[in-house]
């Protein structure tokens, strides 16, 4: 093995969180867009663990759709009843039965938890030669927590908060639930483990005191970071978990040369990757896989969702999903990218513009209230005002193409499937239902007629009537003093 290899980690993801009051298993609620499983699962790997094995329960058919999905490569324990963390850790091994060596045992619910803390971790308990090391921290209120109790360098013993006396209910020095154990040990202890404690449970810490009978050293190491093991049992204590690993994040990217002009008002999530010189402004939410080059202007008021954003690119007041904007393209304000979407170069989306599935060629603009679904528009192209791309016919939905330097006069519908060619035109108000060619002008609109004394006759006593006769004396004493 390897300096950071261990044998096997065991995740503690079977909880029912009653508390989160939630239909949704405690481990999948997310924190910076990863569940809180995700994260657990991050760190482990951090260890390049042989096995890695996570103990379901509650609702687990939920938990392992998606572990399925995101890490395959886990192997799956189930707790059958919730009888303690010593009842999970049993069944760990169950999936573990020839391993031997070191087994990190961690929870599913410490979202900050980082694998470099594991990798301290598991460096300390080789340094020390324990048979038993424990990640603790002291905290400013240690309620609720397992107490250390120390005897010299050596953890002597871990009172569970139901059972410490008042002395050592003034320990502040807790038990995280994170743990190194050698493998043979930790099966020995947990096979005699006992029910006697309030809560009638098997504890997992009952095989610290397992080694320290039979003299075997139980190291204790301090986390610094005492945030790293704070666990998530309600949507409060969820939300004080995202704000302060969003508050992390934020910290990382100014540091790396992000501007962030309003670190109160901009969430990034874990997965999200970021340039030098790229700017946020306020309102700004980048979600999921997102990724922005240098010199992006992103909000403010915007969202983005596994989006793609080119070097020098602006992006204001802006919701985007799975859509791609190139190097030097303006999307917004108020603008709605759907996923499909492909801004390209210099390209232009601009003020209440929906585009689904749309491609924009190099310089191609869409500036104003238009539906854009199912496109396709060559570079340099430009799109008027309040033009829709008629897409769906009820049953199938089809692709407009609008070739290069093309222009769509204002208010026009496309009905797809249509091509519109190279260098041609539309009128203004047309609608569009068969091919332009290149260089022709389609006008598909009734011809205007205008239709004299309409008012008088459909309109007697109004103040249309009455505004239409002033202009007519005002036109009439004009064409006099002219004559």
């Amino acid at each position: 093995m390897t300096e950071a290899d261990v044998a096997a980690v065991i995740i503690m993801a079977a909880g029912a969180g009653t508390r989160m009051k939630s239909v949704r298993p405690k481990v999948l609620h997310e924190v910076a867009g990863r569940s809180m499983i995700a994260h657990a699962i991050k760190a482990a790997n951090a260890l390049a663990p042989d096995r890695l094995a996570v103990v379901i329960g509650h609702e687990r058919e939920q938990v392992q759709q998606h572990l399925a999905e995101f890490a395959p490569h886990v192997l799956i324990a189930v707790q059958e009843q919730p009888l303690g963390t010593g009842d999970a850790v049993r069944a760990g091994l169950s999936v573990l039965p020839d391993i031997s060596g070191e087994i990190v045992v961690t929870s599913g619910d410490v979202p900050l938890l980082k694998g470099e803390t594991l990798r301290r971790l598991v460096a300390s308990h080789r340094q020390t030669g324990s048979a038993v090391t424990v990640l603790t921290a002291v905290v400013p209120d240690a309620t609720g927590y397992g107490r250390i109790i120390r005897a010299g360098d050596q953890v002597a013993a871990i009172i569970e908060h139901r059972d410490a006396d008042q002395a050592q209910l003034e320990i502040n020095e807790i038990n995280s639930g994170i743990y190194v154990f050698d493998a043979d040990l930790l099966r020995a202890g947990v096979d005699a483990l006992t029910t006697a404690n309030a809560q009638g449970e098997l504890y997992l810490p009952g095989v610290v005191a397992f080694a320290r009978q039979r003299g075997l050293g139980v190291n204790g190491y301090v986390l610094t970071d005492y945030l790293q093991a704070e666990g998530v049992n309600d949507r409060i204590e969820l939300a004080a978990r995202n704000a302060e690993l969003n508050r992390r994040i934020l910290r990382h990217w100014m540091a790396e040369g992000v501007t962030v002009v309003d670190p109160k008002t901009t969430w990034i999530h874990a997965d999200v990757d970021l340039a030098a010189d790229v700017t946020l402004k306020p309102g700004t939410s980048l979600e999921g896989a997102t990724s922005v080059a240098s010199g992006a202007v992103i909000g403010p008021d915007t969202t983005l969702i596994d989006v793609e954003v080119a070097e020098n690119a602006e992006v204001v007041r802006t919701h985007a999903v799975l859509s791609v904007i190139g190097a030097g393209a303006s999307v917004g304000p108020f603008a709605y990218l759907r996923p499909g979407t492909q801004v390209g170069e210099r390209a232009k989306i601009g003020a209440f513009v929906e585009a689904k599935n749309a491609q924009l060629g190099a310089g191609a603009k869409v500036p104003h209230l238009t539906y854009c679904g199912d496109a396709i528009i060559g570079e340099g192209s430009n799109i008027g005002a309040g033009t829709i791309f008629a897409n769906y016919d009820g049953v199938t939905k089809s692709v407009t193409r609008v070739g290069a330097h093309s222009f769509v006069g204002s208010d026009s519908v496309l009905v797809a499937p249509l091509t519109i060619a190279d260098g041609a035109y539309v009128a203004a108000g047309s609608v569009v239902t068969r091919d332009v060619g290149a260089g022709e002008l389609a006008v598909a609109r009734g011809q205007q007629r205008n239709v004299a004394g309409w008012v008088d006759r459909r309109r007697s006593g109004t103040a249309a009537q009455e505004a239409a006769k002033e202009a007519a004396r005002t036109r009439d004493n004009t064409d006099g003093e002219n004559q």
